[in-house]
C-alpha cells in the first residue's frame, strides 16, 4: 500500500537561510527538523531516535549526514539511514517545491474503513 500525504506549506521565515544549517519548525502541530545541505532542503524527526537528542543542535556533515548532539549517531537526511551503523532509523519527510515555496509531507494517519 503506498503512502499518502497531506502536503503543508513552509514557514518561511523558518527556513535554514545558510547552507549546512537546521531549524526546527512546526507543522501542523508537530515539530520537526528542517535542514539544508548543498540547496536542497531535508526534512526529519525532531529527535533522535536513540536518546531523544534534538537534531538542529546537532550538526551537518561533509557527505550530508545529520549528526545527533549527544552521543553522535549519524543519519542520512535523505533516507534515515544510520550511517553509524548503531541501528536506528530516524524518520524522514518528502519536500516538494512548488511556485509558492516549499511543502513538507506529513503522513496521512488513520483507517479508512
Amino acid at each position: 500500500m503506498a503512502k499518502t500525504y497531506t502536503w503543508h506549506k513552509l514557514d518561511e521565515g523558518y527556513l535554514p537561510l545558510a547552507d549546512n544549517s537546521i531549524r526546527i519548525q512546526e507543522v501542523n502541530g508537530k515539530k520537526i527538523s528542517v535542514a539544508l545541505h548543498q540547496g536542497q532542503l531535508y526534512a526529519f524527526a525532531h529527535k533522535c531516535p536513540h536518546a531523544g537528542g534534538i537534531m538542529a543542535d546537532g550538526f551537518i556533515d561533509a557527505a550530508g549526514n545529520v549528526i545527533c548532539p549527544l552521543h553522535r549517531y549519524k543519519f542520512s537526511m535523505k533516507n534515515g539511514y544510520n550511517c553509524s551503523g548503531e541501528g536506528y532509523f530516524l524518520k524522514t519527510y518528502p519536500i516538494e517545491q512548488r511556485e509558492d515555496g516549499p511543502y513538507v509531507g506529513l503522513e496521512k494517519s488513520g483507517w479508512l474503513w
